[in-house]
Formats: C-alpha cells, structure tokens, sequence
C-alpha cells in the first residue's frame, strides 16, 4: 500500500527567485538520492502541476528540468507581474516557492 508525503518533507530545499525581471525559477533541491528518485519517478512536477498551482499557461512554463548530478529539480515560469511593476508584491521572486509546500508525492508500492 502506498502512502503521500509532502514534497516540502522530501526536499532539503524548496526556494523561489528571479531570473530576470520577467521570470521566477522555482528550485526543488533533495539532500538524498532516494528522495530525489521518489520525486522524479513520480513525475508528479509536471508542467500540467505548475500551470495549476501558479495559474499560468502552458506556455509560461519555460522549463520543468531534472538535474541528476544536482539532485535537483528546476522549474522556470513567467512572472505573473514584472518585477518591481504595479501590482508586484514579492520583487525579488523569494517568495514564490510556497505552492509547492504541500504538493503530495507517492513513496512507497
């Protein structure tokens, strides 16, 4: 029987920045091998995920990369507002990562 675990629970590091001012990238980094796997067999970060999670269009999402030697994965999206435009609450894109805090991920078979 499997079982769910929060991403936020497998990852060392969830974080969120600018790349650029008209992009974020999201950064899911694991401290281990197993959990890294875990997530990437899952293949529950997905394009389609991140459309939901930060409203954007497929077409926003640039990249959803998995980085074997880094055990990361990288996510760049559109910003929904520039950076330092009307209406931009976060200027610095950190803190955007939160929505991926409580994406569920099956471990276990």
């Amino acid at each position: 029987m499997s079982k769910e675990v929060r991403l936020y629970d497998l990852a060392k590091v969830l974080r969120s920045k600018n790349a650029g001012p008209f992009e974020l990238t999201l950064d899911i980094i694991f401290d281990d091998q197993e959990s890294y796997e875990t997530v990437k067999r899952s293949n529950v970060i997905n394009r389609d995920l991140v459309c939901r999670l930060y409203r954007v269009r497929p077409e926003e999402v640039y990249h959803v990369v998995s980085f074997d030697a880094a055990r990361a994965i990288k996510i760049t999206i559109r910003r929904p507002v520039d950076s330092g435009g009307i209406g931009d609450t976060d200027v610095y894109g950190a803190q955007q990562h939160a929505p991926l805090i409580d994406v569920m991920i099956p471990v276990g078979g």
